[in-house]
Order: C-alpha cells, then sequence, then structure tokens
C-alpha cells in the first residue's frame, strides 16, 4: 500500500510539474536600448502583465543606447534577437520592416487604440501597414515659474500678443531672465522653438502632410512665420544667450533665474528633482484667440515583433497589452513627460504632467515636420533647421533667407519638392 501510494504521489507530483512547466514554457524576450528604466519593466510592468499570463514570462534585455541599432541587426541577421523589438521612431525601424525583420502588425488586437498620428513613426508611407505598437510620445509647450508668474502678476498666456506681454513684464521688471533658452547646441532652437511653435503656422499635419507631397514650401508664408516669431525671442533670451549650452538653459530655469522654459515634456522628472519652486505649464500660444490650438505631440518609442520569433503568439498577446489603458497608465506614470499615445485618457499622478497631457484634449496633435521621410537625403532638413534656427533668434539670417536655404536643400534632393 505504501509503495502504491508513493507511486501514486510520485505520479501526481509529475502530472503537476509538468502543468506547471507547461504554463510557464514560453518566455519572451525584449530587446531595448532603455537600459534606463530597467527597474522599471522588472518591478511594475513585466509583473503586472505575468499576473494576468501565467503561461508567459518576459525577460527585459537592452543594450547600451549608443550600441543598440548595431548590436539589434547583428542579432537580426544572425537569427538570435529576442521576441520583441523596441522601436525607434521613423525610418530606423522602417528600416528593418522592409528588410523583413518586424512583422505586420496592422490587425493586432488593440491597435484601434491608436489614431493615425499616434502610429505615424512606425506606418509605411503609403499608410497600409504599421509594424510597433506605440508607447510614449514627448509634447512641446512652455514651463513656468508659477512664483515667478504670481509675483510679477502674470498669467499663463494663450496668444501671441499675451506671450510677448508677458516677458516685456518680465524684462521690464528685471529680476528673472524672460526666457531659458541658447543657440549654441542649434538642436535645442529649432526642437524647443521652431518645432514647438511652428504647428501653430502651418496647422500641424495639414501643413506637414502638405510638405511632403510638395503641395506646400518652406518659403511659404506659413513656413516662414514661425521663424518671424523666433526672431523676435533674440530680446527675452538673457546676456550671451548664444554661448549658452542646453545644460545652461536648464540651470538658469531650474535655480530660478528664469521665468519662463521652452520646453520637452522630458524635462519634467528631471525639473522635479532640481526646481525648488511650484512650475506650471501652457501650450504654444495661438496667434489670435479662438484659433485651433496646435501641439507637438511627438512619436518617441514604440515595440515590434520580430517576424523570424517563435514565440510569436505569445508575443502578440503582450503586444495587445502594451495596447492596453493599463499598460498606458502604469508606464506614463513611472516616467512622467513620456506619454501614452493610447487613445484612452490616461490620469497622471504628477500634476505637471497632467498638464501637459490635458491638452490633447483641446489641441491638435502633430508630429515634428522634419522627422518622417524629408530628412532622408543630404543635406538633411532636421539638421538644417537646427542651424536656421539658431541663426535667425541670433539675428544672423533672416526668416526668408532661413527658408529659402531650407527649401532649396530639400529640393535638391527630394522630387516632390520640386
Amino acid at each position: 500500500m505504501k509503495t502504491q501510494a508513493l507511486t501514486a504521489l510520485l505520479m501526481a507530483s509529475s502530472i503537476l510539474g509538468s502543468a506547471g512547466m507547461a504554463l510557464a514554457d514560453t518566455t519572451l524576450t525584449i530587446e531595448s536600448w532603455r537600459n534606463d528604466d530597467l527597474s522599471i519593466w522588472q518591478e511594475k510592468l513585466i509583473p503586472a502583465f505575468e499576473a494576468k499570463n501565467p503561461g508567459i514570462k518576459v525577460v527585459f534585455s537592452p543594450s547600451a543606447p549608443t550600441e543598440y541599432n548595431a548590436a539589434l541587426n547583428a542579432k537580426l541577421d544572425a537569427g538570435s534577437a529576442g521576441d520583441l523589438i523596441t522601436c525607434r521612431p521613423f525610418d530606423a525601424s522602417l528600416e528593418l520592416y522592409n528588410k523583413g525583420h518586424l512583422a505586420d502588425l496592422t490587425s493586432l488586437a488593440g491597435m484601434e487604440n491608436f489614431s493615425d498620428v499616434a502610429k505615424s513613426a512606425w506606418t509605411t508611407d503609403d499608410g497600409k501597414a504599421s509594424f510597433c505598437v506605440p508607447m510614449a510620445s514627448v509634447i512641446h509647450g512652455f514651463i513656468y515659474n508659477k512664483e515667478a508668474f504670481d509675483k510679477l502678476g502674470i498669467t499663463p498666456p494663450a496668444t501671441e500678443a499675451e506671450f510677448f506681454a508677458a516677458l516685456d513684464k518680465i524684462k521690464a521688471d528685471g529680476t528673472y531672465v524672460p526666457m531659458a533658452m541658447g543657440t549654441k547646441d542649434l538642436w535645442e532652437a529649432a526642437t524647443m522653438g521652431y518645432q514647438n511653435i511652428g504647428p501653430t503656422y502651418w496647422h500641424g499635419e495639414e501643413g506637414r502632410l502638405a510638405l511632403i507631397k510638395g503641395e506646400q514650401k518652406l518659403t511659404d508664408a506659413q513656413w516662414v512665420e514661425p521663424f518671424a516669431t523666433l526672431a523676435k525671442w533674440k530680446d527675452y533670451l538673457g546676456d550671451g544667450f548664444e554661448a549658452q549650452s542646453y545644460p545652461d538653459s536648464q540651470n538658469l530655469f531650474t535655480l530660478g533665474r528664469a521665468a519662463i522654459y521652452p520646453a520637452g515634456s522630458w524635462e519634467i522628472s528631471v525639473f522635479n528633482t532640481q526646481a525648488q519652486f511650484k512650475m506650471g505649464a501652457f501650450p504654444p500660444p495661438v496667434k489670435n484667440a479662438g484659433d485651433t490650438c496646435y501641439i507637438s505631440d511627438h512619436n518617441d518609442i514604440g515595440i515590434g515583433l520580430n517576424a523570424k520569433s517563435k514565440n510569436a503568439d505569445a508575443a502578440k498577446t503582450f503586444l495587445s497589452w502594451v495596447a492596453s489603458p493599463e499598460f498606458a497608465t502604469i508606464y506614463a506614470n513611472a516616467l512622467p513627460g513620456f506619454f501614452s499615445l493610447n487613445s484612452a485618457a490616461v490620469k497622471m499622478e504628477d500634476p505637471l504632467a497632467q498638464e501637459f497631457v490635458s491638452w490633447r484634449e483641446k489641441c491638435k496633435p502633430t508630429i515634428r515636420s522634419t522627422y518622417q521621410i524629408l530628412s532622408r537625403g543630404t543635406p538633411n532638413l532636421e539638421n538644417e533647421t537646427w542651424v536656421e534656427s539658431a541663426n535667425v533668434i541670433n539675428g544672423t539670417s533672416t526668416p526668408e533667407a532661413a527658408a529659402k536655404k531650407l527649401q532649396e536643400g530639400l529640393e535638391s534632393w527630394y522630387k516632390p519638392a520640386k
């Protein structure tokens, strides 16, 4: 009897053990360049997924950011890459898809939760196929020192006239540099300047897509006007802004010496730890009261499926979860300033992040005008826009001359622009 009981016990243990192995026999590996958020994946995201999907285990395996592209391509070519591929925006991921490394996710359950703008960084040029689930974007606007505004009796400006009136008031008081931005690093002038306010003039996606089709030119009024507005910024940036680096601008603001900071939302988590004053934010001012508001809600990171994954079904289960409001809420709150691209509203715990993301409810979103298609040739339109934005603010080039140079450069290699 003892032998029979022992045999039965061993058989039961074996069956249960096999069942346990069956439940945990699928392990997914995520390739990523974001090694800075390893703990967020390990402590928050993966446990939340595995709790609902006990048959699937997930391993987050990042590379150093500077090594990611080369390392990933080598793994893909060798057939040793992970099941899930973290996607950079636009051309780098499109190239992987065109080479057959990323699977078509157009019909994946959950993709209906994203707008065309949200998916644009991971969609083919003809718009027929999407190959990465959008994870997060960054939003542009202006962060301000609430204490400075309260002291000077300034309310967040909604129109351009109010914006420049606020700058004039700050400058006249003399306590603060009106606006913290330098032109030494070039990209700052374009990213937080031209691409921040520009969508208001070229009407976001309407203008961006027209430029890609060759229906508009960079010398058209709506593309020149933001340069003209930037030229006015020169008087409010403080002494020596031409030699001021990006870290200098950050320090100028967080030390309480400047009242306004032209911003990307990625600054939020850094500013929260450094600034000793309360902060607020406002979207790019409209030209006239009642005008439609536009924001640069720029796609930053997505995740796709290795086309040669041996665990495609499990990987798709994971990707559908990434497309869910649950993932969106966890991710966006773990990384304030990196916002979910999911159409479902995400309640942000950080008040400054919530302010930024609330603009989606009243403003039309677009992405940076130079990022899709238009910077594939030489001269590179994105890099040239850095230079010309800085030149216009410095006063070494006129808005018209800057626009002319950009258009001529684009026409030199991009046929629809001619």
